[in-house]
């Protein structure tokens, strides 16, 4: 978790306000909210990062290494992630070799044996890798289309980021899904994830940006014979809707969901 996402957390916990927090802290709201969102343009001083431990319980010295990680340049932050993720992955995959490789006389692994036996039997030999960084925009409404305005981010730039395997899509992008029409497949909360440079299919599940001032949804996407463009929930209370396809400038198909399972 980031540094951000910890003050956050523990704000809330301790169901504390961000005036209470900023006002104790010496600092303003909106830049206590930067730092939430980890959309500050300047890192947080160590006198800060002293000050929001003591207000919000911290033990000292507990924020030191998030803040000064939060002061690593961004692309440096998230090479040094992936490369820490691809290390745990890695790290898997050596306790699965040697918990079920093939042993020598010894006892130990034998991994000559193991190499052999792949390229006998034609196995391709994979990457281990973490997946690429994609940027959550904003949420998504699994209902009526509202605004959206990808809260003014240039491109790159997001809330908040994932890691998703196997996404090639370099526009691919995230969104959190509010309201029930989805269900019972998809739940408020619900991270999911889009890949723009992939045609959708009828009946995808998809990201629909209308034209003009209209908004976005999350919808099961129809292509109609009369060239209308149906989008169905799966929650039985909401009626299908049907649009021409002139009112539509994006259908942009869902890749991945990534969904809580726990409080």
């Amino acid at each position: 978790m980031s540094l951000g996402d910890v003050v956050r957390q523990r704000r809330q916990d301790r169901d504390l306000t961000q005036d209470y927090v900023a006002t104790r802290v010496g600092i303003s709201k909106p830049y206590l909210s930067n730092i939430e969102t980890c959309r500050a343009t300047k890192p947080p001083s160590d006198k800060i990062v002293r000050a929001l431990e003591r207000v919000l319980g911290f033990a000292k010295g507990d924020l030191s290494s998030l803040a000064a990680l939060s002061r690593t340049p961004l692309e440096v932050r998230r090479n040094y992630e992936l490369l820490e993720a691809e290390v745990v992955k890695l790290r898997a995959v050596v306790r699965e070799f040697l918990a079920k490789g093939p042993r020598t006389d010894a006892g130990g692994v034998d991994l000559e044996a193991m190499a052999r036996d792949a390229s006998e039997d034609g196995v391709p030999v994979r990457a281990v890798a973490a997946g690429p960084t994609v940027p959550i925009i904003n949420k998504v409404v699994a209902g009526y289309p509202v605004n959206f305005t990808d809260m003014d981010y240039p491109p790159g730039i997001a809330e908040d980021y994932v890691r998703c395997p196997d996404v090639h899509d370099p526009h691919a992008f995230g969104a959190r899904v509010i309201g029930d029409s989805m269900e019972p497949t998809y739940h408020e909360g619900d991270i999911v994830i889009f890949t723009p440079n992939r045609p959708p299919q009828s009946g995808e599940d998809c990201f629909v940006r209308f034209i003009e001032d209209m908004g976005t949804t999350f919808k099961r996407y129809y292509q109609d014979q009369e060239g209308f463009i149906r989008l169905q929930p799966l929650n039985s209370k909401y009626p299908a809707e049907a649009y021409p396809r002139e009112k539509i400038t994006g259908l942009w198909p869902l890749a991945y969901r990534i969904q809580k399972v726990h409080e």
